[in-house]
């Protein structure tokens, strides 16, 4: 566990793999003892990996992980080598982050969520607005067209077009069994009352 640039806790696993310089065997035995790798790299892998973990921010450690891999590789196979021990390979097998900066990141991804989703609304609202105004332009040409036609045909296609609603109510509520009468004047929709 160690701090990013960032102030984050960051949780890793280091995988090391070394060996120790055969012709140096005698003064790693005598200086460190048989178990030298136990005594050397655990301390000086962290040393360093804290070092490097510490140059990067959070978000940084997984955009260029293999970055990172290179530097802890690196200073770990010059530091062990002071040691008489030499790396054959180092990996960050495990990366994870602290509870808090995955609840942040989590709350980032919500927040760019919402803000593509009113992105969305915006983008509706105005389409809903053009479409209302080519809607009342239409009805206002529309409108045009009835007065230029009524004005130079007169009133005689309003006339049909009432009486032939009023038929398609009539056959309408004939085929409802609960109508029992229809006064005259009502059927028409004052079609009778234009002619008076």
């Amino acid at each position: 566990m160690t701090g990013t640039k960032d102030l984050q806790i960051v949780n890793l696993t280091l995988r090391v793999l070394s060996h120790p310089q055969v012709d140096q065997l005698p003064h790693i035995f005598k200086t460190l003892g048989q178990e030298y790798d136990d005594k050397v790299l655990p301390s000086i892998s962290n040393e360093i990996l804290k070092a490097v973990i510490a140059q990067f921010n959070a978000d940084q450690l997984l955009t260029e992980r293999s970055r990172v891999s290179d530097i802890v590789r690196q200073s770990l196979i010059h530091r062990a080598q002071e040691f008489n021990i030499l790396v054959d390979d180092v990996a960050i097998t495990h990366l994870s982050y602290g509870a808090e900066f995955s609840k942040a990141v989590e709350q980032k991804q919500v927040a760019q969520q919402e803000v593509e989703r009113s992105k969305f609304v915006v983008a509706k609202s105005e389409q809903e607005q053009k479409a209302a105004i080519i809607r009342a332009e239409g009805e206002s040409e529309c409108a045009k067209l009835i007065s230029d036609a009524t004005s130079v045909a007169g009133m005689g296609l309003i006339q049909l077009r009432k009486i032939e609603a009023a038929k398609e109510n009539a056959t309408t509520l004939s085929r409802k069994g609960d109508v029992m009468y229809v006064p005259r004047k009502n059927i028409l929709f004052g079609v009778a009352a234009g002619r008076s």
